[in-house]
């Protein structure tokens, strides 16, 4: 009996597609359209530009500048604590142009963290210690002789228990090394008006922290780092805190230009595989900015099965 019923209850339905079908409207739209709910006739859509984006820049063609100096990697990776056998492991996988170090890793001979650094990479020596300006310059200088570079990533910490930036100190050291032709990279608290100072000074970036130094908690700060990034006339490096590849990509799609991590790798239980997760978290999230996110909508939703022209995605932008 059940079996009989369903057949019958099929039957009709077919019966009634078929009729649907079978009649025109006097517009020339089939009621079938009108019995699903949406227009299947994308006949009078405007022709898309399938090559409106074409010249969109990214990987190779869309280059951090830096000092005068071009980087097709947007990710900064760490050295601090890993074991030095797992350093070019780690290089390799993050697809980085750029390791940063403090000096005391590569002052002694036995050892020595340069050694293990494959060639092409770019030096970021940090001044890791010092407590004020005038530190920060002195060590900036022995970097300079030891690494054999002019970029330098200033950190001013006088205090051990946050380990939170300096921005004062930062500013003063920031404009003495850059007049010396540094290549200066300051880590900052994330202050939108600090940030337009150290532009000033002459620093080639400005290094805003993301959460608090090696805690993983991610974009903390992101209020005041959107503002540093929508004001800022020099790259926005996003340092410290970041966490996690989907971190790191959200810190790009906010319009970052590239993000500084270590911590989340080297704590990893595969560093190389992880290392390697942060650089197609880094490349994704740059394209997902370059390509324009699509709109939030708050308080109701969006049909996916667009019922007029107008609500064709790009139908205006390719007209």
């Amino acid at each position: 009996m059940m079996m009989n019923s369903m057949t019958s209850e099929h039957t009709t339905a077919q019966a009634d597609v078929a009729s649907s079908c079978a009649q025109e409207t006097s517009s020339g739209a089939l009621q079938l359209d009108e019995l699903v709910g949406s227009a299947t006739n994308t006949a009078l859509l405007p022709a898309p530009n399938k090559h409106a984006f074409d010249d969109l820049a990214t990987g190779e063609q869309d280059p951090l500048m830096l000092g005068g100096h071009a980087f097709s990697s947007r990710f900064i990776l760490g050295s601090g604590r890993y074991d030095l056998s797992l350093i070019e492991a780690a290089i390799e996988n993050a697809g980085t142009q750029i390791i940063t170090m403090a000096l005391r890793r590569c002052r002694t001979a036995e050892n020595n963290l340069l050694d293990y650094i494959p060639d092409g990479i770019t030096l970021l020596p940090n001044t890791s210690g010092a407590h004020d300006a005038g530190e920060a310059v002195r060590i900036a200088r022995l970097a300079r002789e030891v690494c054999g570079t002019d970029f330098i990533k200033v950190e001013i910490e006088h205090e051990s228990r946050y380990l939170l930036p300096d921005n004062a100190e930062t500013i003063k050291a920031t404009e003495i090394l850059a007049a010396e032709g540094f290549v200066v990279m300051p880590y900052m608290l994330p202050d939108p008006l600090a940030a337009t100072q150290l532009e000033d000074a002459g620093a080639a970036c400005v290094m805003p922290l993301g959460s608090l130094i090696g805690s993983n908690k991610g974009l903390g700060a992101r209020d005041l780092i959107e503002v540093i990034i929508d004001n800022a006339s020099v790259p926005v490096i996003i340092d410290a805190g970041i966490g996690r590849p989907s971190q790191a990509a959200q810190a790009m799609e906010m319009g970052a230009d590239a993000i500084m991590a270590y911590t989340a790798i080297a704590s990893a239980r595969n560093i190389p595989v992880m290392a390697r997760a942060f650089k197609h978290a880094v490349q994704a999230g740059r394209e997902a900015y370059l390509a324009g996110l699509g709109i939030v909508t708050h308080g109701h939703a969006v049909a996916s099965s667009p019922t007029e022209e107008s609500d064709y995605l790009g139908a205006s932008s390719a007209s």
